[in-house]
């Protein structure tokens, strides 16, 4: 019986080793989006969607963003479903956040109000989609939200390169969200190493 255990404690080791393997299975989805049409290919959110049987816990820390030389900074911000949004003034005079719909809700509009510089004011965004930031006092300052499903999604740079880190392994759908471009799908398969994948977006 000793011999049959001494056997047994290196085996369990090696499965529970695998099995650790196995959950921590993780890779990154690296890609290039091609904008047809379009001046540029920056700007671009590329998102795993919703996963089915998977949700996920609302972000503790808060995410900025800027009202800052007249402009929303950054133009567009990505952010996981429930994250909360601090919108802070850094301009000395007053501005106003408001937005006139929630993926074209116009139930979920919302105006946050005007306050002067150094001033900040927070939102929860709950509802998946995009979100056009606009300031009354200021006609001409635009902005997007983009609110995802999943903690896996990435903002393309002025060369539309991304990268999405540490996707769990498995089939997903891959979609973007722009501005100017319809939104595209895909599909693709994660692994344990770095995929690569090409996206075309056309106006």
């Amino acid at each position: 019986m000793k011999k049959h255990g001494a056997l047994l404690a290196p085996l369990t080791v090696v499965l529970t080793l695998a099995s650790l393997a196995h959950v921590a299975w993780a890779g990154d989805l690296k890609g290039k989006v091609t904008a047809q049409g379009l001046r540029s290919s920056g700007n671009i959110v590329v998102y795993i969607d919703t996963i089915a049987g998977q949700s996920f816990p609302k972000p503790a820390q808060h995410v900025l963003m800027n009202q800052d030389h007249l402009a929303f900074v950054p133009h567009v911000l990505p952010i996981l479903q429930g994250t909360t949004v601090d919108f802070k003034n850094n301009d000395a005079v007053g501005h106003n956040v408001y937005w006139p719909a929630v993926n074209h809700n116009r139930k979920l509009a919302i105006n946050l109000g005007t306050w002067p510089q150094g001033g900040i004011k927070s939102y929860t965004f709950n509802d998946l989609g995009d979100v056009s930031l606009l300031c009354n006092v200021h006609p001409q300052m635009s902005g997007y939200i983009f609110v995802v499903p999943t903690p896996y999604f990435a903002l393309t740079d002025k060369e539309g390169s991304f990268t999405i880190r540490n996707v769990p392994a498995g089939q997903y759908t891959l979609k973007t969200w722009s501005e100017d471009a319809k939104p595209s799908t895909q599909s693709v398969t994660v692994g344990s190493g770095t995929v690569t994948v090409n996206v075309i977006v056309k106006k």
